[in-house]
């Protein structure tokens, strides 16, 4: 029996497909296919596949809205599990919001400023899932997710559990989850009430800044590089003239440097090539190396 009729046997209720191209998943539209795909819709179904790729050694590739993910060209030997529209409910109890891992943090936002609470403007123009804006403590300007979560349901190796923010260990683009390999569920995220009218101006406000500063018409992984201490990488990337650099469809965002964007037909290898440029010039010119801040995966064509 084949691993994809194994897989089936132990869950049932999840369609599991081969030979799917992950471009289609990606906000860089780049990538190769996975072996195999699927889209749970409840924690039983996602842990039962997580458990029956263990059981078969096969490697899994979590994804949320494949914001801040670069899938090489040769695809992923594994099993890709996304959350998605199907693992999104979000709730409101008071002034706690209950956002399942595949909620988009746009769409929590917008959640947010209905029910008038305050606290999530600046997450309206993140295009990661609830999911990976925990894992990576995903923020804008000056806002972070980390300082509102108030518990974070995740899985670990040892099962399910529920973690105070407080022992999430938050920092810049880091949490304990991302240290430890654990799978965010969900969260519950405490805000205070608000004005609906001023939320939304917020939100209006934060989007105009980004249509003005952003290169929102081209595929990207928003901010390609963490920020080094004491620099700021889209500064420095223009500071060492590649603004504009491009390498086949792959190109440095002559809007703003700190953005790699998909000019068309641009290749997973050509992003990555792109990457090296970038990183090496600017280490050259000021002695910082870059590190990517989106997630690299699978192999080489």
């Amino acid at each position: 029996m084949r691993f994809v009729d194994r897989l089936a046997a132990r869950c049932p209720d999840v369609t599991v497909r081969e030979d799917v191209g992950l471009d289609a998943y990606t906000t860089l539209r780049v990538g190769g296919k996975a072996d195999y795909f699927a889209e749970p819709e409840t924690e039983a179904q996602l842990c039962a596949l997580l458990r029956a790729a263990r059981d078969e050694e096969t490697p899994v590739l979590l994804m949320g809205n494949g914001s801040n993910l670069l899938v090489r060209d040769g695809g992923f030997r594994g099993l890709a599990i996304r959350l998605g529209k199907a693992f999104a409910q979000i709730r409101a109890d008071g002034e706690k919001i209950t956002a399942q891992a595949g909620a988009l943090m746009s769409q929590l936002a917008r959640f947010a400023r209905d029910t008038e609470l305050t606290g999530l403007e600046f997450a309206q123009g993140i295009p990661g899932t609830v999911g990976g804006g925990v894992y990576m403590n995903a923020g804008a300007y000056g806002g972070e997710v980390g300082p509102l979560v108030e518990t974070a349901r995740v899985l670990t190796k040892e099962g399910v559990r529920d973690v105070a923010g407080a022992d999430m260990d938050f920092s810049y683009r880091h949490s304990r989850a991302m240290a430890e390999s654990w799978i965010v569920l969900s969260a519950v995220f405490a805000l205070k009430k608000g004005d609906a009218a001023a939320i939304d101006a917020a939100m209006r406000d934060f989007a105009a800044r980004r249509k003005e500063k952003q290169p929102l018409e081209y595929p990207s992984a928003g901010s390609f590089f963490k920020r080094p201490a004491g620099y700021f990488a889209g500064k420095l990337i223009e500071d060492a003239g590649l603004k504009g650099l491009r390498v086949g469809g792959a190109q440095v965002s002559e809007k703003h440097a700190g953005f790699l964007v998909n000019r068309g037909g641009a290749t997973a290898a050509d992003f990555l090539a792109l990457k090296d440029r970038v990183q090496e010039e600017v280490q050259a010119r000021f002695g910082v190396m870059l590190e990517p801040e989106v997630r690299i995966v699978g192999e080489d064509a």
